[in-house]
């Protein structure tokens, strides 16, 4: 479903026409991008529809026995995950973080149907647009990296992020951490992947000292291929990798950039963790 927000058009507004189309379609689920945006938006309408919402899932199931969609999310700080289900209320509503789940082509797929639904909600009579302003367009995020190279506690330091970002050009890749990274000031909050940073799916995610917390997985376990390298054989980032490597950080991380740098890294994929 896609929402025509207008040139007038405000949150109210549009909670108001997706509300009235859903009750006259009748969804037994709504979804909704966890946009700004969304955000936004998303509680007016369950509000109008006496539903619930589970804000943020970083994934969707549907029950093959009771047909209730399972909307899982971290919950706790992002120690357990959590699942969140609505069984009497329609529709099930959830919003759903940018980059948890790649847009793949369906198979076979014809072009959708397009139906018009005029709702008669107009803008909100109190608001008046008064300026526009094109503020112009911003570099490439976190969410549109292909190759993201992430730092965790294991550097042991602020100045151990000298080898993410070596790392990271050698790669052409983006510089991006963890939580824990953030909070001891070590890197700045739009560097941040996770459940309360950015979720993203790059087609290769480097982990260097990161131990794996829950809240972290969930912001980049759509990576296609996901390389971890901690001294501590118990990460549980290690488990989560298609390549682990057992060791000190500062002593893989240099022997790894000269081998992407001379070309000497060739082609496969081993599965087996590494110790260096």
């Amino acid at each position: 479903m896609g929402v025509d927000r207008g040139a007038e058009s405000d949150e109210s507004s549009v909670a108001a026409a997706v509300a009235c189309l859903a009750r006259d379609r009748a969804p037994a689920v709504l979804l909704v991008g966890g946009t700004e945006f969304g955000r936004t938006v998303a509680p007016r309408i369950a509000a109008l529809l006496g539903t619930g919402l589970t804000a943020d899932c970083t994934a969707l199931e549907i029950d093959p026995t009771s047909h209730l969609l399972h909307q899982i999310r971290p919950a706790f700080g992002g120690d357990v995950l959590a699942r969140v289900i609505c069984p009497r209320h329609r529709p099930q509503m959830a919003t759903v973080r940018p980059g948890v789940f790649k847009a793949v082509p369906a198979p076979h797929a014809q072009p959708p149907e397009v139906t018009r639904f005029s709702s008669g909600v107009g803008p909100d009579a109190r608001l008046r647009s008064l300026e526009r302003r094109r503020l112009g367009l911003c570099a490439p995020g976190l969410e549109d990296a292909d190759i993201i190279v992430a730092g965790g506690m294991g550097l042991g330091s602020a100045g151990g992020f000298h080898l993410v970002e070596r790392l990271a050009e050698s790669l052409g890749g983006a510089v991006a951490c963890s939580r824990a990274v953030v909070e001891a000031g070590w890197a700045p909050p739009e560097w941040q992947v996770g459940q309360t940073g950015v979720c993203v799916s790059p087609r290769l995610y480097v982990a260097l000292g990161i131990s794996g917390a829950v809240q972290h997985c969930v912001g980049m376990q759509g990576s296609d291929f996901i390389v971890a390298i901690n001294e501590d054989p118990s990460a549980r980032m290690l488990q989560v990798a298609d390549v682990g490597i057992v060791g000190r950080v500062e002593e893989v991380v240099p022997e790894l950039i000269r081998a992407i740098e001379g070309g000497a890294l060739g082609g496969g994929r081993p599965e087996t963790v590494c110790r260096a």
